[in-house]
């Protein structure tokens, strides 16, 4: 097990083992892109028919859950960015076995309608092939995400 130290909204002590160091690698730029934007790059570190999913409420969250190819990862990422910009993603940790890595981590983002700041925890799983982001899972406490868009506590 690695524990990353995140500084700001980059993750330092990405050391590479020689077992792992192709997946650790991939995963490393796929969350640096993604962070400095570069969508371009980030792009392409997913694989081409890739299974992604975003567990969460879609009526509050329309870029959650399941796209298969990378033209509806991306697609749905710019709808989230239409709607959100991303603060910070301060990974807490990073398991990698193999082909498969789990990661925790604290993220921030700011909703552009009310300049709300949604702060919550995230564990991503995703599993590389070739050097690229096969399947990737993300679930976080969507009761906790919804109250904090909505602005309000959500009476049941």
């Amino acid at each position: 097990m690695e524990r990353a130290r995140g500084i700001g909204i980059l993750a330092q002590g990405w050391e590479v083992s020689l077992s792992e160091g192709g997946t650790r690698e991939t995963v490393r730029a796929l969350y640096d892109t993604y962070v400095e934007r570069n969508f371009e790059r980030f792009a392409g570190l997913l694989h081409i028919d890739i299974d992604w999913v975003i567990h969460g409420p879609m009526a509050v969250f329309p870029f959650a859950g399941l796209r298969r190819g990378r033209p509806a990862v991306l697609q749905a990422l710019a709808g989230m960015a239409l709607s959100y910009s991303l603060d910070s993603y301060v990974p807490d940790f990073i398991l990698i076995d193999g082909d498969r890595v789990a990661i925790m981590a604290d993220v921030a983002l700011t909703q552009h309608a009310t300049g709300r700041i949604l702060r919550f925890r995230v564990a991503n799983f995703l599993r590389i092939q070739d050097g690229l982001v096969i399947e990737f899972r993300e679930f976080a406490d969507s009761f906790d995400q919804v109250e904090q868009a909505l602005g309000r506590v959500v009476d049941l």
